[in-house]
């Protein structure tokens, strides 16, 4: 027999509510941060698409579209088509906040153009973690529905599945950390902020990239609670 708990209650389910608990809390702070600092004003008057075009401009890349994307910060850069997409609270809002925000995606913009690398790396992994992603809970649950060997290699693909979307969350980390340096950077060196203006955008951005540290500890957590539970498995004869 295979020595795991099942689909009922085990101990490693506090694994999974530890990471939940600590996503949510990770989310709660950001849009509190965000919330806060987009209701400072910031004086020079720019709005976050108006910084997101000088930035880009200022850095030499001219084939970027900055555009309007519907939601509540869903804001992202599409290395495929060079867009750089600014939200709702964003693109139109004059905010220490959004500029900090419309900036960090320009610092992806310039990843992008300069080739650095964990973009690259992550651009790259992203067909097998998505695939991985998708596949690792078929895999596991069509495995255990088999007492044999067969069941015990699907169990095992499905756990290695898994692990590829934590290497993407893990890859994302310095993605997001050296976009949130650049835009800072930038910002203070081209005084686009003042200095207490900046002090509100580091929050900002601070509070977003642990967002995805958030996101990174609950994958391993539920990587270790796989592992916990099927990891060290063999048949019993």
């Amino acid at each position: 027999m295979y020595g795991y708990y099942g689909f009922y209650w085990d101990p490693t389910y506090y694994l999974v509510v530890i990471g939940a608990i600590i996503c949510l809390i990770a989310s709660a702070r950001v849009k509190g941060t965000f919330n806060r600092y987009n209701r400072v004003r910031s004086a020079s008057g720019m709005t976050g698409a108006q910084a997101a075009e000088h930035m880009l401009r200022r850095s030499g890349i001219y084939d970027v579209t900055v555009q309007h994307v519907s939601g509540n910060l869903t804001d992202h850069y599409d290395p495929r088509n060079k867009t750089l997409n600014l939200s709702d609270p964003v693109y139109n809002s004059t905010s220490v906040a959004a500029i900090g925000v419309a900036a960090h995606e320009c610092g992806h913009a310039i990843q992008h153009q300069r080739n650095y690398f964990p973009l690259t790396l992550r651009s790259a992994i992203v067909p097998v973690a998505n695939l991985g992603s998708t596949l690792s809970w078929p895999l596991i649950i069509i495995g255990l529905l088999f007492n044999s060997r067969m069941g015990q290699t699907l169990i095992m693909a499905g756990v290695i599945a898994f692990s590829l979307a934590v290497l993407f969350q893990l890859v994302t980390l310095p993605v997001e950390f050296n976009a949130s340096a650049r835009a800072l950077r930038f910002l203070n060196d081209t005084g686009m902020l003042s200095h207490e203006e900046l002090k509100g955008t580091k929050k900002v951005l601070k509070a977003a990239a642990l967002t995805y540290v958030a996101s990174a500890a609950a994958a391993i957590l539920q990587l270790l609670r796989l592992l916990l539970l099927f990891g060290g498995n063999r048949r019993d004869d």
